[in-house]
């Protein structure tokens, strides 16, 4: 079957179309603070909104029908044409002047990773700081998920697409029709943002400021309107209180959250994934609180980092910020936990291969995965001694089939091997070991701070040119879940059948 070219060049030209949109809102942005680069941004914004209504214009007679094949090109292609076109505000207004550093940038923010190359962030105009977080909310939930919420006015289904873009092995769908589906993922996650904008204005933030790290939080981002990252209001606990909790929620599937909206809490408290979630943020923080109050030397560590309520609950605080920055891959920073102890460290980067739980936000392994790896793990002890017993892996008390055991088995394997070849590929550049390997997992799994010279007080800014596009991969297979990306390097992907 021959793919079909203009359906896949049509919905390119849609997505840029919604770039463009979303760059117009920046410039506004940038106009009512006079930041000086409005134009530029408007320019850039009328510049991708031309080449997307071309693209659509000269596709607009297509064939309705789009299969597989053609939603992971979509889907693929989508996240690089997104992160191309996105470069241009930071090149037009000459805030990153270089393409390889400004498509580092971009890429970051759609996928949500929320490494930097920017030196002094408090420098850059606001309206490029305002499209610098937007990367991250547009990346967060998805630009395809979006945009198929309005594909029943081209007439074109989307459920292809859905499955391109959240390959996990949660199906679970709020309703019938995935446009439905779609729109109601976006209420709620429109929903949290605006919340955490008001709490955050409320708790004594800017409302630039509240508005920026919001847009941040709820896509599990990372990028900050401050040098110093949210350890710039380490003397303000209750703003870093307020981002833990968002940090939770967008780590958390949000069809949870529309179940709890909708009364039906049973439905959260007996979820599998969730509790093991929630059991392995209350643990680890315990670990990382206890360490930090009786070993660690916090004044050495810390950005600023003034005792406002006390020795213990500012252990308490800064172990379940950074648990949860981590485990969620938001990258938020109130700390150089690498300073803490070494075994910090060490657990630190475990954490980056933990993830949060599928249909959230997050980057990495994902928790349901672990937890089914987990409990086939324990089956195969009892296959041992019962060999002809049939043991199905169960997942909220309903049976898992093989199929989806083999391939969250494939995925784990697949994701470690991208890991280890990742790693090398920085070794390869003379990057020592501690942070070649941060960055690989780092990067894959969309976390932001890695380790060594790349740590959470660091930037990216010193990575060689060729390093960076090696990041901007490994974020984007990690971002797309490996499969989505791998499959169109395969040759048989592109036979016509």
């Amino acid at each position: 079957m021959k793919l079909n070219y203009k359906i896949i060049f049509h919905f390119l030209g849609l997505l840029l179309l919604f770039n463009g949109g979303f760059m117009l809102l920046s410039s506004l942005v940038g106009y009512l603070y006079k930041d000086g680069v409005s134009l530029q941004i408007f320019l850039a914004g009328i510049t991708t909104l031309i080449i997307g209504l071309l693209a659509m214009v000269f596709t607009r007679k297509h064939s309705k029908e789009m299969n597989k094949r053609e939603g992971y090109i979509v889907v693929t292609f989508g996240w690089l044409i997104m992160s191309l076109s996105g470069t241009l505000p930071y090149i037009f207004t000459g805030s990153i002047p270089s393409f390889t550093n400004a498509f580092f940038e971009t890429m970051s923010g759609f996928t949500t990773t929320g490494a930097s190359i920017l030196n002094d962030i408090e420098a850059v105009p606001k309206g490029v700081l305002f499209w610098r977080s937007l990367t991250h909310w547009i990346g967060g939930m998805g630009i395809i998920v979006l945009a198929i919420a309005i594909l029943p006015l081209l007439g074109i289904g989307g459920m292809q697409l859905f499955a391109a873009e959240a390959p996990g092995p949660s199906a679970d769908k709020l309703h019938p029709r995935i446009t439905d589906t779609a729109k109601r993922l976006w209420l709620i996650y429109f929903g949290y943002t605006a919340a955490e904008t008001l709490l955050l204005s409320v708790a004594g933030m800017s409302f630039f400021d509240a508005i920026n790290h919001a847009l941040c939080t709820l896509s599990t981002g990372g990028f900050s309107t401050k040098n110093a990252s949210v350890a710039h209001w380490n003397g303000q606990p209750m703003i870093q209180y307020i981002i833990i909790l968002f940090m939770f929620l967008a780590g958390t599937n949000f069809v949870l959250s529309y179940f709890a909206f909708k009364g039906k809490v049973q439905k959260v408290i007996k979820d599998e994934e969730f509790k093991l979630y929630f059991k392995f943020i209350a643990v680890f923080t315990i670990i990382a609180a206890l360490i930090i109050y009786f070993r660690a030397d916090v004044s050495a560590s810390s950005i600023a980092h003034p005792m406002v309520w006390g020795e213990g609950e500012s252990a308490v605080r800064h172990a379940l910020f950074q648990v949860l920055a981590i485990v969620t891959t938001t990258g938020f920073v109130t700390a150089d936990y690498t300073m803490w102890t070494p075994f910090l460290v060490v657990f630190f980067f475990g954490l980056m291969f933990l993830g949060g739980s599928a249909g959230s936000t997050s980057g990495g392994v994902k928790v349901v995965r672990h937890l089914i790896l987990i409990k086939n793990g324990f089956l195969e002890f009892k296959r041992t001694l019962h060999p002809s017993a049939i043991l199905p892996v169960r997942y909220n008390k309903r049976a898992i089939s093989g199929d989806i055991v083999f391939n969250i088995l494939g995925f784990f394997i697949l994701y470690m091997l991208s890991f280890i070849i990742g790693a090398l590929g920085f070794s390869m550049m003379e990057i020592e070991f501690k942070s070649a390997i941060g960055l690989a997992a780092s990067s894959l799994g969309n976390v932001g701070p890695a380790l060594g010279d790349f740590g959470p007080v660091n930037n990216y800014a010193n990575l060689p040119s060729i390093g960076k596009w090696w990041c901007s991969f490994l974020m984007l297979i990690g971002r797309l879940e490996l499969f989505t990306v791998l499959i169109l390097l395969t040759p048989f992907f592109w036979r016509n059948r």
